[in-house]
């Protein structure tokens, strides 16, 4: 697999697979990053390229991703990583690019999107679904029946009460309790929108 990211996330996902899956090559857009964890990082993928292995993006900011695989779909393929201690229900369904961390649930009837994060100790109760790049941070909780618009960040801790549905490209403070619907790029924090 090659990851495309070699901060914050790309440490995180590299030391979540490195033990189990092979790491083929590291892109980071930042030219000061030679090395991340042992490996030697390029800072760019060249135009010849071949693209023989599934690629992650190990970024954490959900428009950079967006961007990113807007300019790999016609090339790459993408890799999901589930981690082994992931609770993930057979009746749920996860899309490409998506990493589910260490110890996060996702419960029955559940659709994940594209390119999601969801991150340690996050928790999808039964019908929610996330829409592509969304960011759950850890131990966000979302109760059952939750949609979840495309970008949105729920920062860590926050709590999605059941059957909300909350818009594209908003922003859930950490510690945030949610309990009516929240429109497209709204930024709620605490117990109200902002």
């Amino acid at each position: 697999m090659y990851i495309y990211g070699a901060s914050g996330q790309g440490r995180v996902v590299i030391d979540m697979i490195d033990s189990t899956e092979t790491i083929c090559g590291v892109f980071d857009d930042n030219p000061e990053i030679k090395e991340v964890l042992g490996y030697p990082v390029q800072n760019k993928i060249p135009s010849c390229f071949d693209f023989d292995g599934p690629f992650f993006i190990a970024i954490g900011e959900n428009r950079i991703r967006k961007k990113i695989s807007n300019v790999l779909r016609e090339k790459a393929t993408f890799g999901t990583i589930i981690h082994p201690t992931a609770i993930v229900s057979r009746r749920s369904k996860v899309d490409e690019g998506t990493v589910i961390m260490e110890g996060a649930i996702l419960k029955v009837n559940c659709k994940i999107g594209r390119h999601v994060i969801v991150n340690t100790g996050a928790s999808v109760d039964h019908d929610c679904i996330l829409d592509d790049f969304v960011h759950l941070a850890p131990q966000a909780t979302l109760c059952g029946d939750i949609s979840v618009g495309e970008g949105t960040l729920i920062g860590a801790n926050a709590l999605i009460l059941p059957r909300i549905k909350i818009g594209a490209w908003c922003k859930i403070g950490a510690g945030s309790v949610v309990n009516k619907d929240v429109p497209d790029g709204a930024t709620w924090i605490g117990s109200g929108m902002k």
